[in-house]
This record gives C-alpha cells, structure tokens and sequence, in this order.
C-alpha cells in the first residue's frame, strides 16, 4: 500500500507520529524496538480494505505502519533486528514483520542490498501455527518466493484446511503445479467423503491442470463438480 494511501487511514496524531519514529529510525535503527509495540495504540488496527475484514489480503492499517518503519532501516544489521522484532513481538508484531519483509528483498526499493532468504526462518515459523492471520502474512510476496516447491504446496494445502482463502496467497498461480493439483484433489475426495464441503477455490487450480482428474477413485458426484468448475475456469 502506498503511503498516500495509508495517510488517509490515519488520524493527524497518528500520521504525525509515524513520520517522527520513521525519521528517528532511520538515524538510530536500534529505535525501531520501542516504537514497534506502539504501532497499533497510535495508528490503529483496521483493515486497510472494507471487504477484507480480517486484513488476509491487503493486511490492517498497523501492518502498513510498521512496514514503513521497516523500510526506513539499512545496513546489515538490519536482519537481526528483523528478527528480535519477530521473535519478541505478540501476533500484530509479528505480522507486520512478514508483510514488510517483501520491500527489504529488493535492492531497487530498499536501502542497500536485499536480505535474500536470510529470515525465511521467520516465514517457516509462521506456517507452523494456527493463526489464520499470520499464516496469510508469511504467504505475502518475500514467503511464497522463498519458500522450497514441497513447503510452497503443503502452505496451500494448509491454507484450505484453515478456511483461508487462496487468493490472499502470492505467486499462486506462477508457482502451482500439477502436483499441488493432485494434493488438492486428494483433500477433495477426503472432504466429500467426510460429507464436508470443497472450497469452491481450489478449482482453479485443480483448472489448470485437468489430467490430476484423470484417476479411477474419484465419485462420480465429486468428478462432476470439479470438471463443471474447470469447464467454468476455461470459459
């Protein structure tokens, strides 16, 4: 988000204040630990957009404002502040780490060379727990370009276990893969037999490569809805 718009997200106070700690933080990067935590008290935790409650896709106003916070910081040493912040902050922290993350990974944005994979043990860390909210924010840019193939598909397939809808994931539909296809429609002929609804969003992907429907053990019931949505996905 641009910082126009997150402004318009923002009280007076709170626009000012973010502008002093950024200055601040840019001359004494080590600041960047006190104003952290302070984040969402002074600029506010909605969603950046009305029709993503949860902030999954475009994240929340505090996250905006810590990821202009993390893109006033240089030099080396910015990686080990990275992350203390993830590994000390709550869950709003912690997110604003992973979503700001993306920036600092290219040189021709951030100050300095990029941080590479170096903190995908951050993104890694994220993946292995049940917050809905922190899992969408190691799926942002920096994590789904870092992240191996095989740890890339198991964070989809967790994904729709968890309700979470795949379009908040980046490089999806660069980076699936006949493969992912198959493991989704594997959870699919689990889900149908367990009498539980398909999230109707993985079609798209199971679309893109129809030869996973291309098996013996699927119902007939299942086959049909899911060759109708790839009919669907073509038109």
């Amino acid at each position: 988000m641009s910082g126009t718009a997150l402004h318009d997200h923002l009280t007076d106070a709170g626009s000012l204040w973010l502008e002093s700690a950024r200055v601040d933080v840019e001359h004494h990067p080590a600041a960047i630990t006190r104003y952290f935590p302070a984040v969402s008290r002074r600029c506010g935790r909605a969603p950046l957009r009305h029709d993503d409650v949860q902030g999954l896709r475009y994240g929340t106003v505090d996250d905006a404002a810590r990821g202009v916070l993390l893109g006033a910081l240089a030099g080396a040493a910015r990686v080990d502040l990275l992350d203390d912040l993830y590994r000390h902050g709550d869950a709003g922290e912690k997110r604003g780490v992973l979503r700001g993350l993306h920036p600092l990974d290219d040189p021709n944005v951030s100050p300095g060379s990029g941080i590479g994979s170096k903190l995908l043990t951050l993104v890694e860390d994220a993946l292995r727990t049940n917050d809905v909210r922190l899992i969408a924010a190691a799926l942002q840019p920096y994590g789904a370009h870092h992240l191996g193939l095989e740890a890339y598909r198991h964070a989809v397939v967790k994904c729709v276990f968890m309700g979470i809808p795949l379009l908040v994931i980046a490089n999806l539909t660069t980076r699936q893969d006949a493969e992912l296809a198959r493991m989704l429609v594997d959870l699919a002929h689990e889900r149908n037999a367990a009498g539980r609804d398909i999230p109707a969003d993985i079609t798209a992907v199971v679309a893109a490569f129809p030869e996973c429907l291309d098996r013996t053990d699927l119902p007939m019931a299942l086959l049909s809805e899911l060759l109708t949505a790839n009919h669907i996905h073509k038109e």
